[in-house]
């Protein structure tokens, strides 16, 4: 019974995901006269749903590695490290987030002094 739960959540949100992206594709396709076929809109979503479990697998590994149960700023730090345009666009949100709560900037050991 609990699979068919899971089977069934995951339908619903693998199905939320290809609404979502459709529209996006949609909208893009207007803008720039273009056309988009349903396979390409099913492979986009399937592209990205691999990738939302690829980096949630990742995201929860670095977490357990660092003996936590919950995923922090840290962890999505080192997962974009080697994206570093990603990189930069999240350690300005994270400053900003902080500046906001008035907490000190910091990202982890290791963003302490890069660039």
């Amino acid at each position: 019974m609990a699979d068919d739960e899971a089977s069934l959540r995951e339908e619903r949100l693998k199905s939320a995901l290809w609404y979502s992206i459709g529209q996006f594709v949609d909208e893009e396709c207007l803008r720039q006269n273009l056309n988009a076929t349903p396979q390409f809109i099913g492979a986009l979503t399937e592209m990205v749903w691999t990738q939302i479990a690829n980096t949630s697998r990742d995201l929860e590994t670095f977490a357990k590695h660092a003996s936590r149960s919950i995923v922090n700023t840290s962890d999505v730090m080192l997962l974009a490290r080697r994206n570093e345009g990603l990189e930069t666009v999240l350690r300005g949100f994270v400053e900003e987030m902080r500046a906001k709560d008035g907490k000190k900037s910091t990202t982890g050991a290791k963003g302490k002094g890069r660039r």
